[in-house]
């Protein structure tokens, strides 16, 4: 499902990650852990598309067997649109739009039909205990129930990946439990991969695989 091998990346003179090795399986959750600093949002950024890798002969990003170091811009982000979903720490909600709306937006970037994307945001929504919430605007709603909606949307062109940095981070421990239950659920009922940049001990651990960054590279 990912490869990676000897990644790097520069800001600057700035070393951030220093030659990262992994490989993740198809359906696994795996968690990333370290300080902050560690290096750990900006591997998540580049196993998302959201940035690049230096470019290093010895370096590669595979995803789904695609080469994504490859890939144009423009090619980049239909990849990015058709395999993978997002779960931010702030739920980036477009606050102009209701919960339904902001579901279903990647969808109709993608050219989907807008009946079909509304039946398919519809059942999501419906999926996650916001059937009531529809219409509702993200100031109208909890932030447990902002933070299901961000999953809608991250789940809405069928992902096969989502990623998600400090899911949790801005929610009571109540609705971070909810959550963390939830990546299980969405697994077991979608088949997705999940990977899982966090802060959260107990959601660290609950990962089938828990890896700890340490300035800029992997040690587990």
């Amino acid at each position: 499902m990912i490869e990676v091998k000897n990644i790097h990346k520069y800001y600057g003179d700035l070393h951030v990650l220093k030659g990262v090795n992994l490989s993740i399986d198809k359906g696994e959750i795996v968690s990333i852990v370290g300080a902050s600093g560690a290096g750990k949002t900006t591997l998540l950024q580049i196993l998302g598309t959201l940035d690049r890798i230096d470019s290093n002969k010895d370096s590669s990003l595979t995803i789904n067997n695609t080469d994504i170091s490859n890939l144009s811009e423009k090619a980049l982000a239909k990849f990015r649109n058709e395999h993978i979903g997002f779960i931010f720490q702030f739920h980036q909600l477009l606050p102009e739009f209701t919960a339904l709306e902001n579901v279903s937006i990647p969808a109709l970037i993608r050219g989907k039909k807008p009946n079909e994307v509304e039946s398919r945001a519809k059942s999501l929504l419906d999926f996650l205990g916001l059937k009531e919430r529809y219409h509702h605007k993200p100031n109208e709603l909890s932030g447990g129930e902002q933070q299901r909606v961000a999953v809608a949307r991250a789940l809405i062109n069928d992902p096969d990946i989502v990623f998600a940095d400090e899911p949790s981070g801005n929610l009571d421990s109540e609705s971070a439990e909810n959550l963390h239950n939830l990546f299980f659920k969405l697994r077991e009922e979608f088949g997705q991969t999940f990977v899982i940049v966090t802060h959260n001990q107990e959601l660290a651990n609950m990962a089938d695989r828990k890896l700890t960054m340490v300035d800029g590279i992997i040690k587990n």
